[in-house]
């Protein structure tokens, strides 16, 4: 195995001659053998911190493989020398059937952002203000654009990857993260004031090289796939792969940037010390991090890097500032979701000039139209930009674009290329404005429409095939029904093939087996695939199916909050404006897209066929409770024990109460578990009540329906 994770062709030639036969000697290990697989085990770990921590690889790729070769033919004749730490499972293992949602034991929060030096300043204003005189150190660092992931390590061994999800909670991919050589699967032995550091949580961001992005995207158009827009979606997208193996044969990396210290707070005072740490236990933490005194040595770095950021072989957004000293840290505190002490300076939006070759457009799930700019390709931040969306007719109209002009293209945060201007100076002679179309791009040619007070244009005949792709896309997509096998190529061909014309139609492709065998690249496994996915779905519950059919405003939040209020989709549907606008949350827009779409004749007969296909259509039927927390914010914090988060949440919602995410004075009161940090501190300041989690349950149990 290469250094980045793949097979070279020697590897796999050794792997596979190198399997084990019916005839080969003895029938379990000696003791020689234990030691030698205890040796390349060494040695291979020993090789991965040589070459992704310290930079300064000893071996060439041919001796890795030798040895790696070599340890996995061991473990191949002797299963009882595997273990679960070993090098050979960054190879990947058995396929995830689903992603489990893992409460953070300290919020994942995110950075303020600055974007000027006159915020800069005025960040170390408020910083040394809250120090008091006390002297005031900054570490910086390169904000890399990856996503960021949470690792835990157990008695030294890694046993569990998080991504960040909405803070609060992420999704479990340890299976993906261990195929990552650079995130070690056993720390390196190390003692911190007489302590040795086993059991720790370590953050940082998981990243694509360029070169590595630009291969991958390659060999994706080659074979006719649809590439990624840049390295972090990309990124993003690996991770959540539900096959190891297959993000085995991605090159991802990691770079550390955070250590949970407490356990080692007396011995351990600043990040630059915890970053020393986190090298020393073998993470690659960076070269570029930089101790700054002042903030105007800050200010230094940042232009620094904004010079030198292209020279990189990865893509940064900016630079992250942090107080350097521990005791600092906690005494400023956090300000809604972010904390006081760190800010994350961020670059200004890279720019490039080309020219716009044409203006097209594309129909959405819920019909809208939307024009796009069709530009000569451009490399942008990373990656080649060839399109860029122009939202609605009046944003063309306000920018005055016109087809041939030199137009100005910006990445958005590095990532959402953009137009936010033309060079009046290279306009063509002959240029004309541009107007929208009031006819549809299908083939239907079907009249367009604009309604009152709106920027969008709209196709509203739902036969339209592009209408038909989206709502078909939408539906199957992971946060949706998650249908396993039906991605945007197989609905493409489905839709060709006039397999598919409705969602209904999902339903029935069991019944076309023959059908779909017929068409490219389909073969009995797939087919077989498929189908499991699509029985599997009809378990998805009720506000899944409601957010999954994709009527108008209605997203994921907005069909919870409805299949509460409607516990059965026959209720849903009978229900009035007023009905709908009596529930928290649903106003006008939301209630007029609802009546108009149930009150559509195929939109009813489509539930009908979901109900005969036996989707779930009704929720859970709560018992009537007392509305004991009704009109009150409720704020929950720590470690809860006896329930997770989402399950305390769901009580107090039940109940008439609004759960928050932060302590004010509006607060009614706080249910702080076990290491509660910085809310329960702000409620403490401000007065506001406090509950165990046991009086927190004693409350409920002693109010009756």
């Amino acid at each position: 195995m290469r250094h980045d994770g793949r097979f070279s062709e020697d590897a796999q030639f050794r792997v596979m001659s190198d399997a084990p036969s019916l005839f080969d000697g003895p029938q379990g290990p000696t003791p020689s053998d234990r030691q030698r697989a205890e040796e390349l085990r060494r040695e291979i770990a020993r090789h991965d911190v040589l070459y992704y921590v310290e930079a300064r690889p000893t071996i060439s790729d041919r001796e890795y493989d030798r040895l790696f070769a070599e340890l996995t033919d061991l473990e191949l004749r002797f299963p009882e020398l595997h273990t679960a730490d070993s090098p050979t499972q960054r190879v990947g293992g058995a396929p995830i059937t689903s992603f489990v949602t893992v409460e953070h034991r300290i919020p994942m929060l995110s950075l303020g952002n600055t974007y000027s030096r006159a915020e800069l300043d005025d960040f170390d204003r408020k910083v040394r203000q809250g120090a008091e005189g006390a002297s005031v150190d900054y570490v910086c660092e390169l904000k890399v654009d990856g996503v960021a992931i949470s690792l835990t390590y157990e008695n030294g061994v890694l046993v569990r990857a998080v991504t960040r999800g909405d803070g609060e909670r992420g999704d479990d991919v340890t299976e993906n993260v261990r195929t990552i050589r650079s995130i070690p699967l056993t720390l390196q032995p190390l003692t911190v004031g007489g302590q040795n550091v086993n059991s720790v949580e370590v953050r940082g961001e998981i990243y694509l090289r360029d070169d590595d992005f630009l291969d991958i995207n390659t060999a994706m158009i080659e074979r006719g796939e649809k590439p990624y827009a840049n390295p972090r979606n990309l990124t993003a997208g690996t991770l959540k792969q539900k096959n190891p193996k297959e993000v085995a044969n991605r090159p991802l990396r990691f770079v550390a940037y955070w250590l949970d210290v407490e356990p080692y707070r007396t011995v351990i005072r600043t990040h630059y010390e915890a970053l020393a740490v986190l090298h020393d236990l073998g993470f690659p933490t960076g070269d570029n991090h930089h101790l700054c005194s002042t903030i105007d040595e800050v200010a230094s770095f940042i232009d620094q890097w904004e010079s030198r950021r292209d020279t990189l072989p990865y893509a940064i957004d900016g630079i992250v500032i942090k107080v350097n000293e521990f005791r600092l840290q906690n005494e400023l505190g956090f300000v809604a979701r972010a904390p006081r002490w760190a800010i994350a300076y961020k670059y200004e939006a890279r720019k490039a000039q080309t020219v716009l070759l044409d203006i097209s457009l594309q129909v959405g799930r819920t019909g809208v139209v939307t024009p796009v700019a069709e530009l000569q390709p451009v490399l942008l931040a990373g990656s080649t930009i060839s399109r860029s969306t122009l939202h609605n007719e009046d944003f063309v109209r306000e920018l005055d674009l016109r087809i041939g002009d030199t137009v100005v293209v910006e990445k958005g945060g590095d990532v959402i290329p953009k137009i936010t201007a033309f060079l009046p100076t290279q306009r063509p002679p002959n240029a004309q404005p541009w107007s929208m179309p009031h006819v549809c791009p299908c083939d239907r040619k079907s009249e367009l429409h604009r309604p009152p007070g709106e920027a969008n244009w709209y196709c509203d005949d739902a036969g339209c095939p592009w209408q038909v792709r989206r709502k078909l896309e939408h539906f199957a997509s992971r946060d949706a029904m998650d249908i396993d096998g039906l991605g945007e190529r197989a609905i493409d061909q489905f839709v060709s093939a006039e397999l598919l014309h409705t969602i209904a139609d999902i339903y029935r492709l069991p019944q076309r087996r023959d059908d779909i065998l017929s068409l490219e690249r389909w073969a009995p496994k797939s087919v077989d695939r498929l189908i499991e996915g699509i029985e599997t779905s009809k378990l998805q519950p009720y506000h899944r199916l409601v957010f999954a059919l994709g009527i108008r405003f209605v997203g994921e939040g907005v069909a919870r909050i409805l299949t509460t209020a409607f516990p059965t989709i026959q209720e849903l549907m009978s229900a009035t404006k007023e009905q709908l606008t009596s529930v928290d949350e649903i106003g006008d827009r939301i209630a007029e897209s609802l009546r108009e779409w149930f009150d559509d004749e195929h939109n009813r007969q489509l539930i009908a066929d979901l109900q005969s296909f036996g989707l779930i259509t009704e929720g859970e039927r709560k018992p009537d409770v007392a509305q004991i927390f009704a009109g009150m914010t409720i704020v929950l914090t720590g470690e809860l024990t006896t329930m997770t988060r989402r399950d305390a949440e769901t009580m107090v919602l039940d109940r008439g109460g609004k759960a928050a995410g932060s302590v004010s004075k509006k607060t009614s009161f706080v249910v702080a578990g076990a290491n509660a940090g910085s809310k329960l501190t702000k409620a403490q300041e401000l007065g506001v009540p406090v509950l165990t989690e046991e009086e927190f349950l004693e409350r409920i149990a002693t109010q009756h329906t």
